[in-house]
């Protein structure tokens, strides 16, 4: 990887032979895992201004609809986040110039706070041809990180690592769009999307914004406008209804429209409340477009799910290219094909399936390698679809399993052969992030047409149907047992494998974990590493699993999009209990006393047995039960008049013994903590947590 300092460029050509579709990649980490940023892009024409406010490029514009700009979201690293970007420079306009990578903080935030600011440019395979560091953030609360430029048709690179101190605002203006101050009462319009107050009654847990936890992040409250969730329209100029989403009209405005008024086309997702079932009794079952029978073997199994996944992706554009963008393939027609014969020695092969996207008389390929209900890929199956898409000149090779994928630990080995000029990526997908990838469309996002959304429903009922074997990650594995008994007659050594084994199944847990809380919640849910920079997964993983063998505990953090506070799990195998948290900082100014009752005020519907503590600098503070505070809030109060820094909020609930995720499982009872944790505790916090600092509506406009 060619590293450049600020200020080098470079052109893309001589780094390798294949950059008509790159992937751009920004990280950045936090010791206290705190801080995040949102990415955006911006193209450019000759003069060095937007051509119009459609050339800006963020959370709730991520994609053209031709293809040339996808904002694919974040991916959780090591030492925090990445958050990846993928352009096809073939599609991108003759008359756009230039192409800002930028990104922003938001609330007082600046981008001194985070350490390891990187940027990292990838080819159409995933291999890293470029990489520039920024060592001198300070007071920063937006950066441009780089930007692709043409000269003499080649497409090159350059390090740029300029900062503002007046925020994305600032950044914009800087290029063409106008950040224009309005009253507080008007509504600001931004590429023609009216947004909603973040206090909107559309707000409701699940329909989009994060209860408790606030809503939005960004360039202003203009920016962070609900996502969609039932069907409806709009007039002109007024906010965009639940299940709509406003974008620019084929007419040309009125005489006299305001600048940014647009009519809205339809988005839809599934309604809130379900229709009327016309059965006469529970037990009739409705009719679905893909059943589940009872299968007899795992191969049936492997075919159906593999069928059913590549025909909805191929029918469904808005889902078939959410799941292929990240492994480089280009928005354009797709094609899906199951059990495809391919020649290979003295026996063809035949993967499970293959997809196919055309763009501009281009092909990208990827073989699809499939297992259902728990069962292991096999390298020697994967290393021979990895050798015929070489040979046939292929991209890609998918893996689709129970199975989660993570960084520095490959579900299966394989090798390549550096003499070969093309080179293959390798992707793996888990069956609960396709179901994530569905419940995101259908229930928050919104996709093109009805019938498209009953597809995806069709599909993720599918999915969840205890018989079709795609439920995720489903087992910790042989090493719970044996682990587990070894803290309990404390016979587990350090050094261990058997606990490192243990410790990856739980992280896989987590990640899973997160799929499908965001899935509920319409965000993204991410876990939050806490280590030491350049700490390797390898390394960090041993470390984790010395602790398991000493504490007997796992931990892990997540953080869902958008969000301050941090939702803590711990598994104490000692105990047999897991432990839900979630800390809160005291509100700034209040009387200690009166904070303390609008805490239990707004936790007035949580459970009895909410374990309720006083956080005070270098010691314990105080502590209770909610059934014992309500009637005594000063029970709180530390009694030698200490200042409070906040609370602490904890749920324990029993553990599961067995490995799998039956009722009496561990996976079932972690999934069952975090789900009443979240449901009966977070989602009541919003009266209580302090207001954020008032942001500036905005409207943007061309220059």
């Amino acid at each position: 990887m060619h590293e450049l300092p600020k200020g080098a460029n470079i052109g893309l050509a001589s780094l390798s032979e294949d950059t008509g579709s790159v992937v751009v990649g920004l990280s950045w980490s936090s010791a206290a895992g705190d801080g995040d940023a949102d990415v955006s892009v911006l193209l450019l024409d000759g003069s060095g201004r937007v051509r119009s406010d459609a050339d800006f490029y963020f959370y709730n514009h991520p994609a053209a609809e031709d293809g040339s700009v996808q904002l694919l979201g974040k991916v959780p690293t090591e030492n925090g986040s990445e958050d990846r970007i993928g352009l096809d420079l073939t599609a991108i306009p003759a008359d756009v110039e230039r192409i800002l990578v930028a990104a922003s903080q938001y609330g007082g935030a600046s981008f001194g706070d985070l350490n390891d600011l990187r940027l990292t440019l990838s080819d159409r395979s995933g291999e890293a041809l470029l990489g520039f560091s920024i060592t001198d953030a300070t007071v920063e609360t937006a950066f441009i990180f780089g930007e692709l430029y043409r000269r003499h048709d080649e497409w090159k690179f350059r390090a740029v690592g300029q900062g503002y101190e007046t925020g994305l605002s600032g950044l914009a203006t800087d290029f063409g769009i106008d950040i224009a101050e309005e009253e507080e009462a008007a509504v600001p319009v931004v590429d023609g999307i009216p947004a909603q107050p973040t206090s909107s009654p559309h707000d409701a847990p699940g329909s989009g914004s994060v209860a408790g936890f606030g809503s939005g992040s960004g360039l202003s409250d203009a920016l962070s406008a609900p996502p969609p969730s039932s069907p409806g329209d709009a007039p002109a100029g007024s906010p965009a209804p639940s299940g709509v989403t406003a974008v620019e009209s084929d007419e040309p405005p009125a005489a006299g429209r305001r600048r940014g008024t647009r009519t809205a086309k339809k988005k839809v997702t599934l309604p809130r409340t379900a229709k009327k079932s016309l059965a006469e009794n529970d037990s009739w079952k409705p009719a679905r477009l893909f059943p589940v029978p009872s299968y007899k073997s795992d191969r049936e199994r492997e075919v159906r799910a593999t069928s059913v996944l590549l025909s909805v992706m191929a029918e469904v554009p808005e889902f078939g290219r959410r799941l292929t963008a990240g492994f480089g393939a280009p928005a354009g027609r797709m094609q899906t094909f199951t059990e495809v014969s391919l020649p290979h020695g003295d026996t063809p092969k035949r993967p499970d399936g293959v997809i196919r996207v055309e763009r501009a008389g281009k092909l990208w390929t990827a073989l699809v390698e499939t297992k259902t209900n728990g069962n292991p890929l096999k390298s020697e199956q994967v290393q021979n679809y990895m050798d015929i898409a070489a040979r046939r000149g292929y991209e890609a090779v998918v893996t689709l399993s129970n199975d989660v994928a993570l960084e520095g630990t490959p579900l299966v080995e394989v090798k390549t052969d550096g003499r070969r000029k093309h080179k293959v990526s390798l992707w793996h997908l888990s069956w609960a992030e396709v179901a994530h990838q569905a419940q995101m469309l259908i229930r928050h996002e919104g996709v093109g047409n009805a019938a498209h959304v009953w597809l995806l429903q069709e599909l993720l009922h599918y999915l969840q149907h205890e018989n079709s074997g795609c439920h995720g990650f489903q087992n910790m594995g042989a090493s719970w047992v044996p682990v587990r008994n070894g803290i309990d007659d404390e016979t587990l050594c350090q050094g261990d494998p058997r606990a490192v084994e243990v410790v990856e199944s739980w992280e896989r847990l987590i990640r899973q974990v997160c799929l499908r809380l965001g899935g509920e919640l319409g965000q993204k849910a991410l876990p939050v590493q806490r280590a030491q920079r350049g700490t390797d997964p390898k390394s960090r993983r041993a470390a984790l699993a010395d602790r398991l063998c000493e504490e007997g505990k796992l931990g892990a953090e997540l953080r869902i999009d958008g969000t301050q506070s941090v939702l803590s799990i711990t598994a104490d195998l000692r105990t047999g209990k897991i432990r839900t948290s979630v800390d809160l900082p005291a509100p700034a100014g209040g009387y200690p006393l009166a904070v303390a009752k609008r805490l239990v005020r707004a936790l007035e519907a949580a459970p009895a047995d909410l374990h309720v503590e006083t956080l005070v600098e270098g010691r314990t503070g105080p502590r209770g039960t909610l059934e014992r505070l309500r009637p005594e809030p000063g029970d709180l109060l530390p009694k030698d008049g200490a200042a409070m820094a906040g609370f602490r909020l904890s749920l324990f609930k029993g553990m599961g013994n067995t490995r799998g995720a039956a009722e009496s499982g561990f996976i079932r009872s972690v999934d069952d903590a975090v789900d009443r944790f979240y449901g009966s505790v977070v989602v009541h916090l919003g009266p209580f947590e302090q207001r954020r600092p008032s942001r500036a509506k905005a409207t943007a406009g061309t220059a």
